[in-house]
């Protein structure tokens, strides 16, 4: 037997022992902090209130669910529910909860703006819940800013503005840098729908880079010419290959950092007293002042044997105290319109920069464009994310005139919807 049929045994193996059985609620979760606790202490309530309900928690890696579920659920099987991220890519495993939550209504009211994320399209189909919202935006030295003299640019400060004072910061302070972005093609599209782009095409699929994504893409070759980002984060790397700018902003060596809401504990625990930061939402550019949104869904899946005892799960994990308590426990953006709406949520943490930066970015939450809110559910973003991360990085590297660039974006992700179609 090869060693590829070992490990092929092997994953089925665990597969099935994970598979959900008759009198079981399985939930398949993973953590990128104390999430998997404080889900643990919830889950425990509600099973003290509901001793005919067998909740189970699988506490498993992340490659787990990106890889291993998705062979599970092509054979019909997995665990009742799971927090996942290929929200739409995996839609048509996902159970109706329409018919089985106990009002329809209050979902579609506090949980509707991301529904179609995790549905199949052309559907109104509940499949589940965010977990959390993230969002990008961008985060400021203070302390940086106060040594060089130049107020911090106020609330509806455009792109330009944040470069040309995170420039005067960087000559007065001589740091490396004045500003940096995260190597992602997530992340840069936040500037270029501010800047006006649309890459959904009339008929749904990819369209040709637009004006306003040109006209940022080429600012930000020319802000990397002239140093006024680090040019390091987009050329240590290649293809596709992700890096954020995170641990030169903790150094110091950055005036001006976007990335996203999922920095915050981070910033919180690895800079501590160092220096004092903020959060500043997304810069404005000439259509709008949007960060891109994303984050982690809970979804039924639709092979459970049974559907009522998750529906009735999911209903207390989507309730409004539970997901407040959780997000404040959790310190997550939650994705609950009336959590947001009222706007006391109290994030238990003893770092009051952290408190600060979180309520930026829920209220930031409430000014996100319609554009943006589309791509976390459009079929094709990352396709188009992969191809605009690998392109300007070449364009930054000098091995592209700009102008390719946008030619090479275009036909990559052409290609790839050619090569969908066969």
């Amino acid at each position: 037997m090869t060693l590829r049929s070992l490990l092929a045994g092997a994953t089925l193996a665990l597969l099935t022992s994970t598979a959900a059985h008759a009198g079981d609620v399985r939930i398949m979760w993973y953590s990128d902090g104390i999430e998997g606790e404080v889900l643990a202490d919830l889950i425990s309530r509600f099973k003290a209130d509901n001793p005919d309900i067998n909740v189970i928690i699988d506490n498993v890696a992340y490659g787990v669910v990106k890889e291993q579920l998705p062979i599970q659920l092509e054979a019909g099987n997995g665990p009742d529910i799971a927090r996942v991220t290929a929200l739409k890519d995996l839609s048509r495993h996902w159970l109706d909860l329409r018919p089985l939550v106990a009002d329809a209504a209050y979902w579609d009211t506090n949980f509707g703006a991301q529904a179609d994320w995790m549905r199949p399209d052309g559907s109104n189909q509940i499949s589940g819940f965010m977990t959390q919202i993230t969002l990008t935006g961008g985060f400021a030295n203070k302390t940086l800013f106060e040594q060089a003299g130049v107020d911090l640019p106020g609330k509806d400060a455009t792109w330009d503005d944040w470069a040309a004072a995170s420039r005067k910061v960087a000559e007065s302070q001589k740091i490396p840098f004045a500003m940096a972005l995260d190597r992602s093609g997530h992340r840069i599209s936040a500037p270029n729908i501010a800047y006006g782009a649309n890459y959904i095409g009339e008929d749904g699929k990819p369209a040709p880079l637009d004006k306003g994504a040109k006209d940022f893409i080429g600012k930000f070759v020319g802000w990397a010419e002239d140093g006024t980002i680090s040019k390091d984060v987009w050329v240590s790397a290649a293809g596709q290959t992700y890096r954020a700018a995170a641990d030169d902003f903790i150094n110091a060596q950055l005036a001006f950092y976007y990335s996203g809401s999922w920095q915050v504990p981070n910033f919180s625990t690895k800079i501590g007293n160092g220096f004092d930061w903020v959060a500043t939402g997304s810069p404005c550019g000439p259509a709008s002042c949007t960060g891109m949104p994303g984050g982690a869904g809970l979804v039924a899946i639709k092979y459970t044997k049974n559907p009522k005892d998750v529906a009735k799960v999911m209903d207390y994990l989507a309730s409004e105290a539970v997901v407040k308590e959780f997000s404040e426990r959790t310190l997550f953006i939650p994705a609950h319109k009336g959590v947001i709406d009222k706007g006391d949520l109290a994030f238990k943490t003893q770092d009051p920069q952290v408190k600060a930066a979180l309520d930026i970015f829920v209220n930031a939450t409430k000014t996100t464009s319609e554009q943006a809110l589309k791509m976390p559910g459009w079929r094709w973003s990352d396709t188009v994310y992969g191809a605009l991360v690998a392109r300007i990085g070449q364009a930054i590297a000098g091995e592209l005139p700009v102008d390719d660039a946008f030619a090479r974006i275009d036909a990559d992700v052409a290609s790839k919807v050619k090569d969908s179609a066969l």
